[in-house]
């Protein structure tokens, strides 16, 4: 089955900018299949964030969209929850809940009556989940006492809590110190190949992109430059036009430090 298919695909903050010279994505074609690792990467401003949430219909858009076969656009937002879990790259604080509320959040689309209806089932997941993303000692904690990198692996935890067969990630390792992203990026390899679900993110880290990714998405302007198996695009040359610039030269300089 396909994870995502989009088709001539455009998207915008506005509706009124659709198929404009402002809108933000420009008749985008994807196939995404089921168990992937997608790596979306490009420049800033070159769609990628705007991808995601366009994915859960979560912006204005036309053209074809489709989550496990089904159309987004006949899709309540409980079904599209319950089909993806989007990690935004900066996730606001509206009320400071605990740690532990936050995360079980992640479980409220498989509940029919609020967080009283929480089985054992769904504490465990969350507990589960805590655990995987070193924040279980901070389970009483409420969320303005916490660090930006303590926050981060909180709504990490809450997106893995809330076992959607679509992963979607923006920018998942941001705040992070280097110790917490290695055992991360092994979550999410373990995640995606036990369970075949699909992971699909957004990074600025080309490395840690690359070890989490069996595809690359590489966006430009809005449009796509080049999407296809990772050896395949990397030795096409094409992420160097994506980003203008030599970023195999640059990161081979970096690794010899």
């Amino acid at each position: 089955m396909k994870a995502v298919e989009c088709s001539q695909l455009h998207a915008a903050y506005d509706a009124r900018r659709l198929h404009t010279d402002t809108e933000i994505l420009r008749g985008l074609d994807i196939s995404i299949e089921e168990g992937s690792r997608v790596a979306i990467l490009g420049e800033n401003g070159s769609g990628k964030s705007t991808l995601l949430k366009a994915m859960t219909g979560m912006l204005p858009f036309s053209g074809e969209l489709r989550l496990m076969g089904r159309p987004v656009g006949e899709m309540t937002r409980r079904e599209i929850a319950s089909a993806a879990a989007l990690l935004c790259q900066l996730s606001q604080i509206y009320f400071s809940y605990t740690v532990a509320e936050t995360v079980l959040m992640g479980r409220y689309i498989h509940l029919s009556g609020g967080f009283t209806a929480c089985s054992r089932h769904d504490r465990e997941i969350a507990e589960e989940c805590m655990r995987r993303t070193g924040v279980t000692a901070l389970a009483k904690r409420q969320l303005s006492s916490l660090s930006g990198g303590e926050l981060q692996r909180v709504f990490l935890a809450r997106t893995f809590a809330q076992d959607a067969p679509i992963l979607l990630l923006d920018e998942p390792t941001n705040h992070l110190d280097l110790k917490v992203v290695a055992g991360m990026s092994e979550y999410l390899l373990e995640w995606s190949r036990q369970k075949h679900h699909t992971l699909i993110g957004v990074y600025h880290d080309i490395p840690l992109a690359l070890k989490l990714s069996d595809h690359l998405i590489l966006l430009k302007d809005g449009r796509i430059t080049a999407q296809g198996p990772k050896r395949e695009v990397l030795e096409s040359g094409a992420l160097e036009k994506a980003y203008d610039f030599n970023v195999r030269e640059y990161l081979k300089e970096m690794a010899v430090g």
